[in-house]
């Protein structure tokens, strides 16, 4: 009894944050916050991560991908084991901002923007030296999470502990993959235990009994959504494993090219991902059938990561050549 009052205490202080921030909207703020917000997509962590892979460093890339991949099942098993629904939902005099609504589905804890962009920017942050990179990735991750309360889709508390768990990883990770640059055996350690994670994380929102709640018409989105991002994420550490293997044997591609060819190089690269995305959907869908369709997804993002990590970098050595005489 006494711990359940305290948990109403600390909603209410949580809520009383959030009308104090929706007593601030206006036009100019819900413009500018939206497109902050905007810095914690999927779309942006694997675009970011793609290019850093094929224009950087293949081991910072492997580091911020692996580290997001992971965060995120810690992220989306959190959602399904608590299964706490959003502020607006919980409290329905409370209003966010509209523009936010298409992207906050699913359970509200912990926050997966935030989860993602502190990932992916405390990453590039904790992995370079450069003070002015380091300043706005840091800021970064404090406007992201601001964003999410700023909309009214997540609490302190969503934002709060998905920082922690961002960070944790960014700092536990980053030593290392940087050993494992030099240890091809710690690298499929690696590989090898965050595959495992996922794995277990597939099997957990596939095969435990839910609640009968998690079944509704009205929720079962949520468990469609984990289950997707699982084989999703399972897709991905699978062709990571190839890719690794292809590169340190027979690949061994070099990121280094002038300026100019780097961003011919990144465009190219993300435009061929994006198209094997969409046109790789519709015949393995139509392959596998309406019954396995996460099974599809789950090659289709498997192939998408090879094409990525071994397709495309046969191409880098034409981009080296770019702009030598």
């Amino acid at each position: 009894m006494v711990q359940y009052k305290k948990s109403q205490r600390r909603e209410q202080k949580f809520m009383q944050l959030l009308y104090f921030l929706e007593s601030l909207r206006n036009p100019v703020l819900d413009a500018i916050f939206s497109v902050i917000t905007l810095c914690g997509e999927e779309t942006v962590f694997m675009a970011v991560g793609m290019i850093v892979f094929w224009c950087v460093g293949k081991y910072q890339g492997y580091y911020l991908l692996c580290t997001g991949f992971v965060g995120t099942v810690v992220n989306q098993f959190l959602k399904m084991l608590f299964r706490i629904p959003r502020p607006w939902v919980k409290d329905p005099a409370f209003t966010i901002v509209e523009s936010a609504r298409e992207a906050a589905t699913g359970y509200s804890f912990p926050s997966g923007h935030t989860q993602t962009s502190v990932g992916l920017f405390g990453g590039l942050a904790r992995w370079n030296r450069a003070l002015s990179l380091r300043i706005t990735m840091i800021a970064l991750c404090v406007l992201v999470p601001l964003s999410r309360l700023y909309l009214g889709v997540h609490t302190p508390l969503d934002v709060g502990v998905s920082i922690c768990i961002a960070l944790f990883l960014v700092f536990v990770a980053a030593p290392l993959f940087r050993r494992a640059e030099h240890s091809p055996r710690l690298m499929y350690a690696i590989l090898g235990v965050m595959t495992a994670v996922v794995v277990a994380y597939v099997l957990y929102v596939c095969l435990y009994p839910f609640p009968d709640e998690v079944y509704a018409k009205s929720a079962i989105h949520n468990l469609e959504s984990a289950q997707k991002n699982g084989f999703t994420l399972l897709g991905c550490m699978l062709g990571f494993l190839i890719v690794y293997t292809a590169d340190l044997k027979y690949i061994r591609f070099d990121t280094r090219a002038v300026w100019w060819a780097q961003i011919l190089k990144a465009l190219g690269g993300i435009l061929l991902v994006l198209a094997a995305k969409e046109l790789l959907r519709f015949p393995l869908d139509a392959i596998f059938g309406e019954e396995l369709l996460l099974l599809s997804r789950c090659i289709r993002y498997f192939i998408i990561v090879l094409l990525a990590g071994i397709v495309w970098p046969l191409t880098f050595p034409f981009f080296a050549r770019l702009g030598k005489k």
